[in-house]
């Protein structure tokens, strides 16, 4: 990598002090003058200026920077003293850069962490960068798989040359694919238009103003009554069939086509059981054409459980432990559910829990094992399109890359080892700190008595909760392994079960702060 100085003879420089060095060190380089006497260059015009605030975050500055990070021998050193000057610190290209630096040394790892740093200081052009970033990893996935995922045996897995993969790399999902095409192809709901969408409405234009806008789909007509929520690639809107006032959808369009999440979709239809399905999501179909994927769901109108967090944010409150108790045992029964029939969410986060209110009085009959008016009550995971299907995968596999979901990356990611159920369980226990503290999550490593460490909070429990049944939450999933969890979380569920149902009055305090919940979130 070599960086290149541009537009050092324009003469709107004549009068600008760090014009003659960018044409001394330009005349160095085409000179091929690289070694002693050019490092010498430009260490001398970086010592005249570094602390010169106009050219904190001239671009031609940061170039010479760069020029010189690129020859100098600890190239860690040279960045930190761009960080403490803060020379660029807001600009996508020192990040890109010295990332492109560090991957041509071959010291992967840390360009990962540069691409993360620039990213979460959102670096302009904040798009270039996380494309930089998303292209790193592909070639990371390349070089961890050895370009090969390949049928096994005849048989409907994905191998593996290696037992570690990047799960939603471009090459990874592209494999994948490929794989389930003939089978997603036969599934009840699926539509490959093999053309771009030649509806009216420009899918591209629908935004929070489209409201009564018409989407026609395979013979339906969808008027848009307003955004449900919006990604970097799709858009989600509430949407009625036909004009009917009462029979009311979620469209998802997905820009480019992501058959994907309906695969998923039809997994979950074919290993959850049908008491537990509906904590899922239920899709109807999808159309896919060679521009847009469009999925049709069900629709929930209570909101999702980041609204009810915030709900108290807005006042100051937390959330009571009653409460938090029910949604955490509701969250460990979903996981334990997925990952018994091999399926992986990877985006656990309460904006994809939407909530649900049973239609019936709640009485404390059903409540154990989830029926009568208990079955309809509670949260719905949704959006898959990050989700792993392990039954596509050998039973030894460990997936690397990172979520890049801030506040939700579990250690392994955060310290670039292989994980395989921590992305979901990692998940539930930030969601689990939101919920009581009203903050996200950080950890700590702490010393244990035997030799070794163990991850905790940092924020400590109050006093007036349930210290141990939080305690063991936190210490069991933040320190879990990579393999199957299942009996993990089955305790877990079962200790706050046992727990709340211990108490009547715990129930009628739920019952009494569900009404009042849904009351409010209805009103808002």
């Amino acid at each position: 990598m070599t960086v290149m100085l541009t537009d050092s003879n324009n003469a709107s420089y004549a009068h600008d002090p760090l014009f003659p060095w960018l044409l001394s060190i330009k005349k160095a380089l085409d000179n091929k003058a690289f070694g002693g006497d050019l490092n010498n260059l430009l260490l001398d015009c970086i010592r005249t200026f570094k602390h010169n605030t106009q050219y904190r975050n001239d671009p031609r500055f940061l170039k010479i920077w760069l020029l010189y990070l690129e020859g100098s021998d600890d190239t860690e050193f040279v960045f930190k003293e761009m960080e403490e000057n803060k020379i660029c610190s807001d600009h996508s290209l020192l990040y890109e850069l010295y990332a492109g630096l560090l991957e041509a040394k071959e010291n992967w790892q840390q360009a990962q962490m540069i691409y993360q740093k620039g990213i979460l200081r959102k670096a302009k052009p904040l798009e270039r960068l996380k494309g930089a970033h998303a292209l790193f990893l592909d070639r990371m996935s390349h070089r961890v798989n050895g370009c090969s995922l390949q049928k096994i045996d005849g048989d409907e897995s994905i191998g593996l040359v290696k037992n570690r993969v990047h799960p939603w790399s471009g090459s990874t999902m592209e494999e994948l694919l490929k794989k389930i095409n003939p089978q997603i192809m036969r599934y009840d709901g699926y539509h490959q238009r093999n053309k771009a969408y030649s509806g009216k409405v420009d899918l591209s234009s629908l935004g929070n103003a489209s409201r009564n806008k018409i989407v026609k789909i395979g013979g339906k007509e969808y008027q848009i009554k307003g955004c449900a929520g919006e990604g970097g690639f799709a858009k989600v809107f509430r949407a009625s069939v036909n004009s009917n006032p009462d029979d009311i959808v979620a469209l998802k369009i997905q820009k480019p086509a992501f058959p994907w999440e309906f695969y998923m979709y039809r997994q979950l239809d074919q290993r959850i059981s049908t008491k537990q399905r509906s904590s899922f999501g239920v899709v109807h179909g999808m159309d896919v054409y060679s521009d847009y994927s469009i999925l049709v769901c069900d629709y929930l109108c209570h909101g999702t459980l980041h609204d009810v967090i915030n709900s108290y944010v807005i006042v100051g409150k937390s959330m009571e432990e009653v409460l938090c108790i029910y949604y955490t045992t509701e969250m460990l029964y979903m996981l334990e559910t997925l990952h018994d029939v091999g399926i992986i969410h990877g985006d656990f986060k309460p904006d994809n829990l939407l909530v649900r209110y049973s239609r019936d009085d709640l009485s404390e009959d059903g409540f154990e094992d989830r029926t009568g008016s208990w079955g309809n009550q509670g949260l719905c995971l949704v959006d898959w399109g990050k989700g792993i299907d392990l039954h596509l995968f050998p039973d030894d596999i460990e997936f690397v890359g990172d979520c890049r979901t801030s506040g939700f990356r579990c250690i392994q990611m955060q310290e670039n080892k292989p994980w395989r159920f921590q992305v979901d369980t990692y998940g539930l226990c930030a969601i689990v700190h939101l919920m009581l503290h009203n903050s996200y999550m950080e950890i700590e490593k702490k010393a244990t008595s035997d030799g070794g460490y163990i991850y905790l909070p940092k924020k400590p429990f109050k006093r007036y909760w349930n210290v141990d049944l939080w305690r063991e939450l936190f210490s069991q999933l933040l320190n879990n392994s990579p393999h199957n969890d299942k009996k993990l979380l089955q305790n877990l569920r079962e200790r706050f079960q046992d727990y709340f149902c211990s108490n009547r009055q715990m129930f009628k305090k739920l019952k009494d702060l569900l009404a009042k919940q849904r009351l409010s979130m209805c009103s808002s």
